[in-house]
């Protein structure tokens, strides 16, 4: 399970904003910040102009820092991005059928955590995790994984291994072209509002004007 738990495309922090959460935390550092960040999704959307995941995270994150994100503006945007409707009681039924989940993520680990804790996910794998200063509260570092992608599968290899299943016992839930190779990998995939690569990938496809992820309890008995 990926993206599709979060609503990453808006936070009540920022109502206005519609962009990815990136997005949204270069608009708060202000107008030059904001042209910088989007240089580099346009550079990563074109391809060939980064090695790999971890060096466009790596420009963007130095863009955060030259411009002083605040540790309080991150976290309150990081706690109010909200959930997809039905989201809790989805993750509460799979629980009730017997299912491990794991939440492997191309985005924040410090939103991801509440998966963990509000959901009661069993295990999250995101890309970035940001670390502050404690006196000046402004971003001075963080830690990268490998988890989007090809690398998603990596991660959910791991995760097929250390409990003892096969891929065809495992299903995923998506909603992005970072998923593709995720969602061939495994017995059953469903794509959840997803992108058209991804429906076309996918075992499953599920649109809905009025999204609420309920609706893949149909095919995870």
């Amino acid at each position: 399970m990926e993206g599709p738990i979060f609503e990453s495309g808006r936070t009540e922090a920022l109502p206005n904003v519609s962009a990815s959460l990136w997005s949204a935390l270069a608009q708060h550092l202000g107008p030059e910040a904001e042209a910088e960040e989007e240089k580099t999704r346009i550079k990563w959307s074109k391809g060939g102009e980064y090695k790999n995941y971890f060096e466009w995270c790596e420009e963007t994150l130095f863009i955060y820092k030259k411009y002083g994100l605040e540790a309080d503006f991150f976290n309150n945007i990081i706690s109010k991005t909200p959930f997809v409707p039905g989201t809790k009681e989805t993750i509460s039924e799979l629980r009730k059928r017997g299912y491990s989940i794991a939440l492997i993520s191309g985005g924040f680990k410090n939103l991801a955590n509440r998966a963990i804790t509000e959901l009661g996910i069993h295990h999250v794998f995101a890309a970035a995790e940001l670390f502050f200063d404690d006196k000046t509260k402004k971003l001075t570092s963080w830690n990268l994984l490998p988890s989007d992608y090809k690398r998603k599968v990596d991660f959910m290899r791991m995760m097929i291994e250390e409990h003892g299943l096969s891929a065809k016992d495992c299903a995923f839930i998506g909603d992005g072209v970072n998923d593709i190779y995720l969602a061939k990998e495994v017995g059953l995939s469903i794509a959840f509002n997803a992108r058209k690569e991804l429906q076309e990938a996918a075992t499953h496809s599920i649109n809905q004007k009025e999204k609420n992820l309920r609706a893949v309890l149909e095919y995870l008995k």
